[in-house]
């Protein structure tokens, strides 16, 4: 028995730790949370310096440069104050001689091209309800006629015929071509109006104000909401252009 505590003595003494024991369990759970916070904090890190490449990749720093040599460089007046105006333009359309010379001639354009498609109407009406007419009259009076006049008054009834299928399709096509043609000049006398007003309200802000900025007004459709009347220099403007149109117009009936 003796020697049987001693061997049991010498293995406890030789044995190796308990992994069990007080000292492992109390600081097992220390380890695991610190490794998650390292985990974390790496995670982290590694989060940060996905997003700043990305920024520098799209930012183009460090990479190359994204300044325009042709851009051109901000206006700053000398005295720090910029020079605002604006322009009605509802009063331009209303008050501008050039304008309403230009609706007249719109007016006149259109109703020539309508009258022209009316009378070609008209005519090809009229040559429909005679050929209805002399057909019919055909159908009473045509056994009287020999069997050769017969067929050559069916073959003169078909071409006629024909020939107004060929103009209703034929008018068809002009009643569209009419509004093309209306809604070209129309483009076309507006652009020009619109370039003519541009080009004076540059020549007068260099000969007179020199506002900075000049804009445009309307009920209809403007950025300006409220503008000081002291910026108004509408009334200007229209004098000045009809003015420009004035002579302009005298030297056409030259």
């Amino acid at each position: 028995m003796e020697n049987t505590e001693e061997n049991i003595n010498q293995m406890k003494q030789e044995s190796p730790t308990n992994p069990m024991s007080d000292k492992s369990c109390c600081h097992a759970p220390h380890d695991i949370h610190k490794a998650h916070v390292c985990g974390f904090i790496s995670y982290g890190v590694l989060v940060i310096a996905v997003i700043l490449l990305y920024i520098f990749h799209f930012a183009g720093v460090g990479t190359h440069s994204r300044v325009n040599p042709d851009a051109k460089e901000a206006v700053i007046p000398e005295n720090g104050v910029i020079k605002i105006a604006y322009v009605n333009t509802d009063s331009i359309n209303l008050r501008y001689d050039y304008v309403k010379d230009l609706e007249k001639e719109l007016i006149a354009f259109k109703n020539a091209k309508e009258n022209s498609l009316k009378q070609q109407m008209t005519q090809f009406q009229n040559d429909a309800l005679s050929l209805q007419n002399e057909y019919q009259n055909y159908l009473k009076t045509g056994d009287q006629l020999t069997l050769s006049q017969q067929q050559a008054k069916e073959a003169e009834f078909k071409q006629r015929e024909a020939e107004l299928n060929q103009r209703t399709q034929k008018l068809s096509g002009l009643e569209q071509e009419y509004a093309a043609q209306i809604q070209e000049r129309q483009i076309t006398e507006n652009e020009k109006m619109i370039k003519a007003v541009y080009a004076f309200i540059r020549e007068y802000n260099a000969a007179n104000q020199q506002f900075d900025l000049i804009l445009a007004k309307s009920n209809l459709s403007s950025p300006v909401l409220y503008g000081n009347e002291g910026m108004d220099i509408t009334d200007e403007i229209i004098a000045g252009l009809n003015e420009e149109y004035k002579t302009v117009k005298s030297n056409r009936k030259k």
